[in-house]
């Protein structure tokens, strides 16, 4: 991306909008997936901005997705659980820094993320 180039409001928020669209996931069955694809594949040939915060966040929540699949048969022996509730704290606190700084222009690297989608 251009280093000197200003970010429109509009990019910033359809930005923000892809991290955000991820607490869908709490609503509906894969619609923490669901979410940030739809406004990636919607937006992402109209700003660079947008696109990478799009693959970003997706990249994130199926990462994610696969860490919570992974700690399931985790739960049959109790450690599971304490796994899970810190992964989803560490996705609920990631989703809003990332929120703020998207509608900020500024860009924040998930931990925990493997790069599924380049």
């Amino acid at each position: 991306m251009e280093e000197n180039r200003v970010l429109t409001e509009t990019e910033r928020n359809w930005a923000m909008l892809c991290h955000l669209s991820a607490f869908a996931g709490f609503f509906f069955p894969f619609g923490g997936v669901l979410g940030p694809l739809i406004c990636w594949l919607t937006r992402k040939d109209e700003s660079l901005w947008v696109k990478i915060n799009g693959i970003n966040s997706l990249n994130f929540e199926l990462s994610i997705l696969l860490y919570t699949v992974l700690t399931l048969p985790l739960c049959i022996i109790i450690i599971g659980f304490p796994i899970l509730f810190v992964l989803w704290t560490i996705k609920i606190i990631c989703i809003i820094i990332a929120s703020i700084k998207a509608s900020k222009g500024e860009f924040f690297k998930y931990p925990l993320l493997i790069p599924f989608i380049q």
